[in-house]
């Protein structure tokens, strides 16, 4: 885990309200109200093509598409970040379970969980996103 708890200091800080004119309803929600898409429904739960994945909020770097992965879960999965300090990982006890949140590391924004069960990758982790957490360029090399 590149830190252990939400300190609240990102080097991209705005107001709610800033968050709130940037975002779309759906995209505040889960971005800053750490809400959840429904399974199957993310946009970019389908890509395959060559490319980079970074947070919807800020622009941050996150997954390379060579990290991606089937998972079979509903929604985007990753088995690792593009570095470690670009995502922040914290425990979350909500739901009446213990899970690892995955954040921005650098605006705090939610963006998913990381679970220690993916089966078959190189690192045996499975971050699964959500697409409207996310932005996609396609690698035009």
């Amino acid at each position: 885990m590149s830190r252990q708890s939400g300190s609240g200091d990102y080097p991209v800080q705005r107001s709610d309200q800033e968050w709130r004119e940037q975002l779309s309803a759906e995209e505040y929600a889960i971005l800053r109200q750490a809400a959840t898409e429904r399974a199957g429904t993310g946009a970019l739960l389908d890509e395959e093509r060559a490319g980079l994945y970074s947070c919807r909020a800020c622009g941050n770097e996150l997954f390379i598409a060579g990290t991606k992965f089937d998972s079979g879960c509903g929604w985007p999965s990753f088995y690792e970040s593009v570095r470690p300090e670009a995502v922040e990982l914290l425990e979350d006890n909500s739901l009446g379970m213990t899970r690892t949140e995955v954040r921005c590391a650098n605006c705090g924004s939610h963006l998913g969980h990381v679970f220690p069960d993916g089966f078959g990758t190189p690192t045996g982790n499975r971050y699964c996103m959500n697409s409207l957490a996310l932005t996609f360029e396609v690698d035009e090399a």
